[in-house]
């Protein structure tokens, strides 16, 4: 009999484009060898071009969701993406509660909060909720430079900024804080910075010439639970989801009239993409240390 593979939820909106939200979640728990599971919080209307509508879940069905799977199918790590409102996050949080979703089982809050051009997407009331309840539940938390400037009021110019940004998040409780730099834009490369209090870890990247990044986020912070999952330590599994996104990143594809995903195909050797299943990596990419498996 084959032996259940590490198992991950995902606590997500629903894209019905297919390039963000549970639906690249899913992709990528897949295309790390995981078993994905969902709690849905949002249903979205939503394409290439951007999103026109949604709507959310109530919270007690978001919070029986994730009940439903810990207390049967078990949970190995967890993560968040969409939460839309503060009702929901303040469920979201109990129920973790209830499962030990949290310091016991390894928990990956992606607080999503801006638009992919940096515009508010949650109320400020939801944005204290996530400050106040979920970052204190948080093994490491993963905004983008949006997020960061949404969350502690700092505009982020250099890699310093990355720093201080990282220090005043942790002050709200998580056990670690990336703070990603695919948004500094002139940047040449994409650093991105975990820090927990009391030591900072550099990732550096490159930066890659594409507009189809949708999912990005998402495809990390999925990249990163999976490793978390399998009971990596927090620094070894942000190394996996770096160099996971970065080849995502250069696999790319177009979709729609607008912009299309990063895509985590390149480790299932899909057709038109590199890489193969067992994830060699011929050379490596740039700045991420020669040949290595991903």
């Amino acid at each position: 009999m084959a032996v259940a593979p590490p198992k991950v939820l995902t606590i997500a909106g629903s894209d019905s484009g297919g390039g963000a939200g549970l639906q690249a979640d899913l992709r990528a728990l897949f295309a790390c060898g995981v078993h994905g599971m969902t709690a849905v919080t949002a249903v979205t209307v939503q394409n290439s071009l951007g999103v026109t509508g949604y709507t959310e879940i109530p919270p007690e069905v978001v919070a029986g969701q994730i009940e439903a799977v810990a207390t049967d199918i078990g949970v190995d790590a967890a993560k968040t993406g969409m939460l839309a409102s503060a009702a929901i996050i303040e469920a979201v949080a109990l129920a973790c509660d209830r499962v030990h979703i949290g310091r016991a089982i390894p928990f990956v809050v992606d607080p999503v909060a801006a638009s992919m051009h940096g515009q508010q997407l949650l109320a400020d009331s939801a944005l204290d909720a996530l400050r106040g309840l979920l970052f204190p539940r948080a093994t490491l938390i993963t905004p983008n430079l949006d997020e960061v400037r949404l969350l502690t009021g700092i505009d982020v110019r250099d890699h310093a900024d990355q720093r201080k940004a990282a220090e005043a998040l942790h002050e709200y409780g998580p056990e670690w804080v990336l703070v990603k730099g695919g948004h500094l834009w002139d940047d040449p490369g994409c650093l991105d910075v975990l820090y927990n209090g009391s030591e900072f870890i550099e990732y550096p990247g490159p930066r890659y010439d594409v507009k189809d990044t949708h999912g990005s986020g998402d495809t990390l912070a999925s990249a990163i639970a999976s490793r978390l999952a399998r009971g990596e330590d927090v620094p070894t599994a942000v190394r996996f989801g770096k160099r996971f996104i970065v080849r995502s990143v250069a696999a790319a594809y177009p979709l729609g009239g607008g912009v299309g995903p990063v895509s985590p195909l390149w480790r299932l050797g899909a057709a038109g993409v590199d890489g193969g299943f067992e994830g060699g990596v011929e050379g490596g990419p740039e700045g991420e240390g020669g040949p290595e498996e991903v």
